[in-house]
C-alpha cells in the first residue's frame, strides 16, 4: 500500500512531453513504487492536487503495468476502506495492526519530505510502521517548449509568510534543467528570492562537480524574476484565447475541464492543451477578436474535405478511410469543443461587462479617466460585481485607496479585513504618502538604470515595487506604446497586443532590455550599467 502525498498540498512530477531528456527522470520515481520495497500488487492513495500532475506522465494503463491493483482519491474528508466507514492513513495502518493483518505501507512526499512531516506520524503512532521516500521531481512539462513547476502555493508561502522552503526546489529544478540542456552561459535575476534560489544553485553545480562542463547548451540565458517585480501584468485582464480559457474554466496542468454548457452534452471532457492540439495551437496567442473568424473558416475547410468524398473511387474512399478520415474527425471534434468555448466565455464576459472593464483597465494604465475609473469600480463593488479585477485596479489609484476599501468592506463583508492586510502587506495595495512625488519616483528609476552595483539594481526595483510608482516605470521603460490611429490587432507589431495594445508587459520588457541582441541598439541607458560584464556563468541583474 502506497500514499502519494504533498506536505504543501499540491506537487507535481516531471516527464517528457517534447523535452527529451526528461523521458528517464520520469520514469524512474514510477519504477521506484515497484523495486524499492514495494513490489508486487498494491493499492495507490494519491492527493487530487497530484493527480493532474501524475496524469501527465503516468495513466492508469502504466500504473496498472507497475501493479498498482487500485487508485483511492484522497480529500479532506477521510477515505473510505472496506465495510464502507470512513477513516484517514493512520487508522488505516492502526486497523490493519489490531486485526493481525500484515503490510507494508510506504509514503511518498513529493517533491521533498520536511520534519513536520514525521512528526505527525509520530504523533499518530504509526512512524515505525511505514517507510518514507522522495518523488523529486522538480518540472513538468506543459508543452513543447513550455515547462512548469506547479508550485503555486510558492506565492503566499514566500511572498506573504515569508517561508523559504521552496527556495530549495526551485535551486533543484536550475540543477535539473542544467544538467539536461545547459551549461547556462549566463543567468539574470531581479529580486532577493531570486538570488537566493540562484547562489543556492551554484552551491549545488560546486558541491555536484557536473561534468557537462563540455556539452553544447541547449539553453543559452536563464531569467530569474520575482513576482513581486511586475503585479501589474499578472492582475491584467487577459485578452488572448489561452488566457481567457485560463480564467473562464482555469487550465490545471496543462489541461482543463469542458463542462456541459461547452461539449453540448451531460458530460465533462478533460482537453490536453499543447501544441498536439491543431486548433488551440493556431489560435492560442490569438487575440479573442480574431478567433471567432479563425474558428468559422476552419469549420469551412474541414467540410470541403469531407465533401472530397462525394466524387472518389472504392481505392480513393479505402484510402481515404484508412489516413484522412480518423484525423478529420478528431480535428472536428476539437474545432467542436473550441467554439463551444468561445461562446461559453463570451457569455460570460457579456455578463461582466467585459468591455467597460478593459476600458476602465486601460485608462488606468494610461493614466486617464481617474475620476471617472473609480466611480466604475465603486458601482461595481456596490452591485459586487467580480470582486477579483477591482483589486489589480486600486493598486493604480492610491490616493483612493481607503475610500475604495471602505466601500469593498461594507459590500462584501468585514472578513476581508484580513484580505487587505495581506494584499498590502505584499505590496499588491499601496496608499500614496503626503510626500511622495513624481519626481522622487523617478530619481529611483533613473537609479535603478544607471548604478553599477548589481545589488543596488535589485534594491532599488524592490523599493519601486513597495511604492505606488507604476507611472513612472511605465514612462521610463515605455509600456504604454503610443500608436497613430488604432492599434493592429491582426498584424500586432509588439508584445503589447497581448492587452489589445494598451500595455507591455514589464517583466517582458525587461527581458527584452537585457537581452545581448538589444543591448547595443538600447538608447536608454549604457549597456554596462545596467549589464555588469560577470564571470562565465554569473549574476546578471
Amino acid at each position: 500500500m502506497a500514499f502519494a502525498y504533498s506536505p504543501s498540498r499540491r506537487r507535481s512530477p516531471h516527464y517528457d512531453h517534447g523535452f527529451g531528456c526528461g523521458a528517464a527522470a520520469g520514469g524512474g520515481g514510477l519504477r521506484g513504487l515497484e523495486t524499492q520495497g514495494l513490489p508486487g500488487r498494491k493499492d495507490l492513495f494519491i492527493e487530487p492536487d497530484l493527480m493532474s500532475p501524475l496524469d501527465r506522465i503516468a495513466n492508469v494503463s502504466v500504473l496498472k503495468q507497475h501493479e498498482v491493483d487500485k487508485l483511492y482519491r484522497v480529500e479532506n474528508r477521510p477515505a473510505p476502506i472496506q465495510g464502507g466507514k470512513q477513516c484517514c492513513f493512520a487508522d488505516i495502518v492502526n486497523a490493519d495492526k489490531m486485526s493481525g493483518r500484515s503490510r507494508k505501507y510506504k509514503i511518498i512526499f513529493s517533491p521533498q519530505k520536511f520534519y513536520a512531516c514525521e512528526m505527525v506520524l509520530e504523533e499518530e503512532g504509526v512512524f515505525g510502521d511505514v517507510t518514507c521516500d522522495e518523488w523529486s521531481f522538480y518540472l513538468l512539462p506543459l508543452d513543447e517548449d513550455i515547462i512548469s513547476m506547479e508550485l503555486p502555493e510558492f506565492f503566499r508561502d514566500y511572498f506573504l509568510e515569508g517561508d523559504h522552503r521552496w527556495i530549495n526546489s526551485v535551486a533543484r529544478a536550475l540543477q535539473l534543467l542544467n544538467s539536461l540542456y545547459g551549461p547556462f552561459s549566463r543567468a539574470y535575476g531581479i529580486g532577493r528570492c531570486a538570488k537566493m534560489s540562484y547562489e543556492l544553485w551554484r552551491d549545488l553545480e560546486e558541491e555536484s562537480e557536473s561534468d557537462g562542463q563540455g556539452r553544447k547548451p541547449e539553453i543559452g540565458n536563464i531569467f530569474l524574476m520575482d513576482r513581486d517585480t511586475d503585479y501589474v501584468t499578472a492582475l491584467c485582464s487577459q485578452v488572448v484565447y489561452e488566457g481567457l480559457v485560463d480564467d473562464t474554466f482555469r487550465i490545471k496542468c496543462g489541461s482543463v475541464d469542458f463542462g456541459p454548457e461547452v461539449t453540448s452534452s451531460d458530460k465533462s471532457i478533460k482537453v490536453l492543451l499543447n501544441a498536439q492540439d491543431k486548433i488551440f495551437s493556431q489560435i492560442r496567442n490569438e487575440h479573442f477578436s480574431s478567433v471567432f473568424g479563425f474558428l468559422s473558416q476552419k469549420s469551412r475547410n474541414l467540410q470541403a474535405q469531407y465533401d472530397r468524398r462525394q466524387g472518389m473511387d472504392i481505392k480513393q474512399m479505402k484510402n481515404f478511410v484508412s489516413q484522412e478520415l480518423k484525423g478529420l474527425k478528431q480535428e472536428h471534434r476539437l474545432l467542436s469543443l473550441h467554439i463551444g468555448a468561445c461562446e461559453s466565455i463570451m457569455k460570460k464576459k457579456t455578463k461582466q461587462d467585459f468591455q467597460e472593464m478593459i476600458k476602465v483597465e486601460h485608462a488606468l494604465l494610461e493614466g486617464f479617466d481617474i475620476r471617472e475609473s473609480t466611480s466604475f469600480i465603486e458601482e461595481h463593488i456596490d452591485r459586487q460585481v467580480t470582486a477579483a479585477p477591482r483589486c489589480g485596479a486600486i493598486r493604480l489609484i492610491p490616493k483612493d485607496y481607503r475610500s475604495l476599501k471602505t466601500q469593498y468592506l461594507q459590500s462584501y463583508g468585514p472578513e476581508h479585513l484580513l484580505t487587505f492586510h495581506n494584499l498590502k502587506h505584499i505590496g499588491l495595495l499601496t496608499e500614496q504618502t503626503a510626500g511622495e512625488t513624481l519626481t522622487a519616483m523617478e530619481s529611483r528609476v533613473s537609479k535603478l538604470v544607471t548604478d553599477r552595483a548589481a545589488g543596488k539594481i535589485t534594491d532599488a526595483f524592490n523599493s519601486l515595487a513597495k511604492k505606488s510608482n507604476f507611472r513612472a516605470i511605465s514612462k521610463k521603460l515605455s509600456l504604454i506604446p503610443r500608436v497613430d490611429g488604432e492599434y493592429n490587432l491582426k498584424m500586432p507589431r509588439d508584445m503589447a497586443y497581448v492587452f489589445s495594445g494598451a500595455y507591455t508587459p514589464l517583466s517582458c520588457k525587461i527581458i527584452e532590455q537585457v537581452s545581448p541582441p538589444t543591448l547595443a541598439r538600447r538608447s536608454w541607458a549604457e549597456p554596462k550599467a545596467f549589464c555588469p560584464p560577470p564571470p562565465r556563468r554569473g549574476w546578471g541583474l
